[in-house]
């Protein structure tokens, strides 16, 4: 499965005229392409899905969407699908490759 997931935004860079975030899931960071969302601010709240944020979202409407995907069993499934693209060094956007978040 691939959901896409809400998570906070820690830092904000431009890379090569790409704007770039590194974002923080539940504990897992992971570099996400923020093109898309040139108004998102550090701190803000981000729908992401395979590596690209795709809608800005208010802290409770990230909080209530991770409960639901927590109570229907699949946010530890998306979690561990990160821990494991981070195990295996598998690049994110801008990186040459095409990691999921």
């Amino acid at each position: 499965m691939c959901l896409a997931i809400p998570g906070q935004v820690l830092s904000i860079e431009d890379r090569d005229g790409m704007r770039m975030g590194m974002v923080d899931f539940s504990g897992i960071r992971k570099e996400v392409c923020l093109a898309y969302l040139p108004e998102v601010q550090v701190g803000d709240y981000t729908i992401v899905h395979v590596g690209f944020a795709l809608t800005r979202i208010d802290e409770a409407s990230a909080q209530e969407s991770l409960r639901a995907f927590a109570q229907m069993g699949v946010l530890e499934e998306e979690l561990e699908q990160l821990r494991e693209s981070d195990a295996e060094g598998t690049a994110g956007p801008g990186q040459g490759g095409g990691a999921q978040p």
